[in-house]
């Protein structure tokens, strides 16, 4: 508005000013004819008609030539593109991010950040078919979502009216997953809403756990101290006995290592382990390499057995092959962060001595922290490293795990080495620089929040590896587990069936497939898509799929 004032001011000043200069000249013309002359000056869109013949009135043509030249051709139209094409521009940018979902929408997961974890989570729940969408605030990152063909809505993560819009009320979860406050005010902004519908809260702090609950979390989660009790259950220290990391029903899997047992040297149709124990060997690693086990699979002192069967057949394995002996030196923990401290709580609760090397001196609590750098040698000396049958690698920097996961086993090849993956882009490099097992905290974290959905149906080992649980196929029933070809044809193996609700594990080959059954299997995750794509109607665990998520 200044601006066109000043226009029009200067346009009238400049016909008064010609008007006068004409009149020295000895020449008349009407006012018209004025303003007449001075647009068609400033804007150079006609000149010549009408003339000075002074000094005088060719200086000023000049300073009306100049003035236009800025204000019409230069201060318009920035004008014009900053106050009404930008405006509606926007204006016409913003209706196109979603404001809210169609009102049959249910059974849907509600997202409230775009980090690794969602990302990931992502891909698992459009894998299993559930619905989701993502709330953001910010317009221009919805915008950049819902290019990409992400399901996304726009509104005030603190608004009630927004999680109505979501149809809260018939979602299956709400994933908080920012900080400890505004996680807090989701669950109680939520709960206005819904006193139904679950809350999946991720707390930073062991004081926001009762917060997050009393806010109306369902469940409170501590991804951090989960990556660390993960990361410590998978240390083998010298035992031989079976390690328990996780199960499905009554089926359990567990890891057992090779090392100092009669095994090594076998294959494992020579161990008999299945004929004297009842154990299935569903899988066996190698420095972090996984491999589905044929009776020809050679077992070396480098070798860790994954084990699948009930209590009493893994009791049988450890009373067979275990053995135990003390532990002769710590376990090493490279970083005293979160997922340090909570990996080493989670060893002395086991009975497991331990060492934490931090560079932090603030963080050094007591006489079991080393103080000083991971990635100095005298360091490393004094924590034991010569003699730790283990070593946690726990930093939140990948590219400093990849350099202490190479320099742990240049100083001790026989070392066990578990490393922490922050991005899933650096697993395959940790693996290479010579980690035994890497796990994924977005992995982990996501897996985590997808068995709420579905609880014991879907347990990741390490990643990229499932223990998944899936039905009947109406191609599969009346078959035998060998005519099926389930592991020819998809990848996967069963390693359990749930008959009438009898968990059969290690089936023998020759059972034949009921309508009711139900299969436990074991897959990488390509094996794992390969299995749905090829049986989708298999699984236990999924919503209704949505063409059209939301509306505009």
């Amino acid at each position: 508005m200044k601006f066109m004032l000043i226009l029009i001011s200067m346009i009238t000043v400049y016909s008064i000013l010609f008007h006068f200069l004409m009149i020295l000249e000895d020449q008349r013309f009407s006012w018209i004819t004025g303003f007449y002359w001075a647009l068609t000056v400033m804007s150079t869109l006609g000149f010549g008609d009408i003339t000075f013949t002074s000094d005088l009135g060719k200086l000023f043509s000049i300073v009306v030539l100049m003035s236009g030249l800025v204000f019409l051709l230069i201060m318009l139209p920035f004008t014009f593109i900053q106050f009404f094409y930008a405006p509606w521009l926007e204006a016409q940018t913003k209706a196109r991010a979603p404001r809210e979902l169609p009102e049959d929408t249910h059974g849907h997961v509600i997202l409230t950040r775009t980090d690794p974890i969602t990302m990931n989570l992502i891909q698992r729940l459009k894998q299993y078919q559930y619905k989701y969408v993502i709330l953001t605030e910010d317009i221009q990152h919805a915008l950049e979502l819902f290019d990409q063909d992400y399901k996304v809505v726009v509104g005030e993560l603190s608004d009630p009216e927004t999680y109505r819009r979501l149809r809260v009320g018939r979602a299956a979860l709400v994933v908080a997953n920012i900080d400890d406050m505004m996680n807090t005010n989701i669950a109680f902004t939520v709960r206005e809403i819904s006193k139904e519908v679950p809350i999946a809260a991720n707390a930073d702090s062991d004081d926001s756990v009762d917060i997050l609950q009393l806010a109306g979390s369902t469940y409170v989660l501590q991804f951090m101290k989960l990556l660390g009790q993960s990361l410590s259950r998978r240390v083998l220290r010298t035992s031989t006995r079976s390690n328990v990391i996780g199960n499905i029903d009554a089926l359990l899997i567990a890891e057992a290592p090779a090392m100092r047992t009669p095994l090594v040297g076998m294959t494992l149709q020579q161990s008999r382990l299945r004929e004297t124990t009842g154990i299935t060997v569903v899988g066996v690693w190698e420095r972090g390499k996984f491999e589905i086990p044929t009776a020809a699979t050679h077992i070396n002192s480098t070798t860790v057995l994954l084990l699948a069967g009930s209590a009493e057949q893994l009791k049988n394995y450890d009373e067979h092959i275990g053995g135990y002996q003390k532990l002769r030196a710590p376990v090493l923990v490279l970083g005293g962060g979160r997922v340090g401290r909570a990996a080493a709580e989670a060893l002395e609760q086991t009975g497991i001595d331990y060492r934490i090397i931090e560079k932090n001196k603030k963080l050094v609590v007591n006489p079991k922290y080393i103080h000083g750098s991971a990635a100095d040698i005298n360091t490393l000396t004094r924590a034991g490293i010569d003699e730790a049958p283990s070593v946690i690698i726990t930093t939140h920097d990948d590219p400093t795990n990849i350099y202490l996961t190479i320099y742990c086993r240049r100083l001790r090849p026989d070392i066990q080495i578990i490393c922490r993956a922050n991005l899933d882009s650096n697993i395959s490099k940790l693996h290479t620089a010579g980690a035994d097992l890497v796990m994924s905290y977005a992995s982990l974290a996501a897996n985590t929040i997808l068995n709420l959905l579905k609880p014991d149906d879907v347990l990741m080992l390490a990643e990229g590896l499932n223990v998944f649980r899936a039905g009947m196929h109406a191609s599969l029933v009346g078959k035998s587990l060998i005519d099926s070809q389930i592991r020819m044809q998809t990848g996967c193996s069963v390693i359990a069936i749930n008959h009438d609700g009898e968990m059969i594990s290690n089936p023998d080959p020759s059972v034949r497939l009921s309508e009711k059954d139900e299969l436990i299997m074991i897959g990488t995750d390509d094996a794992e898509k390969g299995f749905l794509k090829r049986y989708p109607d298999c699984l236990l665990y999924t919503s209704d799929a949505a063409d059209d998520l939301y509306t505009v």
